[in-house]
């Protein structure tokens, strides 16, 4: 494997400026005029194929079908001003309805023009006409909404409308030897294997729940501390880092986590060598600043290549001693707003840190960005829990009371791919 030093950055991603608001204008009136001239288009000729070929189709339908299209043009634009083009379904509705609505328009005020009254079977004719005269206009409304217009307004605006954000995360089954797991901070106590198994089915049914599909890395029964599989690999945005574990005995963990990382399409993996040391249990990342923990398991030569490897991507790095605690996460971790929560206590130097809120209870330093507006986080911190809850978030609760015997905690038992 190539060193990160050998291996030049990828480039940052470029970012297309935000269009005008002239732009974005055109953009949904050139959609939906794609649309409905289509569909005018389309129906006439249909027309004109099944009678014949005669030229006389042309005389008695264009003016019904330009109606229609106007009508369908104007309905439409105001559709894909409110963002009808950005998912199928939507644009489907937007079709239908439109199209619906532009044929009985048209088709009342063509009869009207020919001198029918209003009367029972006006009304009649016009509702039919739906699946008649105007069936093959208001199908192609629809294809054309749906394939079409996205087409034209993505074109004119200079950008695709990027894929909804990824919400995976990477888990590991707990291996067999979980209680032989590394201690360096707290007295051993035995562990409930049974129990351990089932915290950890509820802690991935809490983030299924909340929208993130899980992605299980292969199990290693024989790797103790396989389970607390975020201190193997660090998601940068589209860059994942595959760590390299102070501690010797984890170090086999990362060649199951890097396959499976590579397996997720848009991402570019990276790795630290030795004898730089990483742990990801170490890595605090809010917004484009990334805090590194300068601890037990995260060495300098570990911190240098991060540096490297980050910063084409626009994020700064600040190192941190961590001296009282395993990981720096396991004395702090970040609100979706920035600020930084943790345990006085077992932090080293707070002066660090732009905004940093005390917690209650040492359980409560960690927590886990389900949404801007939802945490998750260990049952075993109800103090810090309600404080949270008071700050506007809504706080999602697991056990995790087995894995916190082995210094552990929410954010080490997934990665969460966004």
């Amino acid at each position: 494997m190539t060193s990160p030093a050998a291996t030049p950055p990828p480039a940052p991603a470029r970012f297309t400026p935000a269009p005008t608001p002239g732009r974005r204008a055109l953009a949904v009136l050139a959609s939906a005029a794609a649309v409905a001239v289509t569909a005018m288009l389309v129906a006439v000729f249909a027309f004109f194929i099944g009678n014949g070929q005669s030229p006389q189709v042309f005389g008695q339908l264009f003016p019904h079908f330009a109606l229609a299209a106007l009508i369908t043009w104007v309905l439409l634009a105001v559709a894909n001003s409110l963002g009808a083009t950005r998912a199928w379904f939507l644009a489907l509705v937007s079709g239908f309805t439109s199209g619906c609505l532009a044929a009985l328009l048209a088709t009342t005020v063509t009869a009207g023009a020919a001198g029918n009254p209003f009367s029972g079977a006006l009304f009649l004719f016009v509702v039919g006409s739906l699946a008649s005269l105007n069936l093959v206009f208001i199908l192609a409304v629809i294809a054309g909404e749906v394939f079409l217009a996205p087409r034209v307004l993505n074109g004119i605006l200079g950008y695709a409308h990027r894929p909804p954000p990824r919400r995976m995360a990477l888990v590991r089954i707990p291996a067999s030897n979980l209680d032989e797991a590394e201690l360096t901070h707290r007295e051993r106590f035995p562990v409930d294997k049974a129990r351990a198994d089932e915290q950890w089915d509820n802690y991935c049914a809490a983030l299924v729940a909340e929208g993130w599909d899980t992605i299980e890395v292969d199990a290693a029964p024989e790797l103790a501390d396989s389970v607390f599989v975020e201190d193997t690999v660090v998601l940068f945005g589209d860059l994942a880092v595959v760590t390299s574990p102070g501690a010797e005995s984890r170090r086999p963990e990362i060649e199951a986590v890097e396959r499976t990382v590579r397996a997720i399409p848009g991402l570019t993996v990276a790795r630290i060598e030795l004898p730089g040391t990483l742990d990801g249990g170490d890595v605090l990342k809010v917004d484009s600043t990334v805090y590194v923990g300068a601890s037990g398991r995260t060495n300098a030569e570990g911190i240098r290549q991060l540096r490297a490897l980050v910063a084409p991507h626009g994020y700064s790095l600040v190192a941190v001693p961590v001296t009282k605690a395993l990981h720096l996460k396991s004395t702090m971790t970040a609100l979706p707003d920035g600020t930084i929560i943790g345990d006085p206590a077992l932090v080293d130097v707070p002066s660090l840190f732009p905004r940093f809120l005390p917690v209650p209870e040492p359980e409560g330093v960690a927590v886990v960005e389900l949404s801007p507006e939802s945490l998750l986080m260990s049952s075993s911190a109800p103090q810090t829990a309600a404080m949270l809850s008071g700050l506007g978030y809504r706080v999602v609760t697991v056990d995790i009371g087995e894995f916190e015997k082995l210094e552990g905690c929410v954010t080490c038992l997934s990665v969460r791919v966004r």
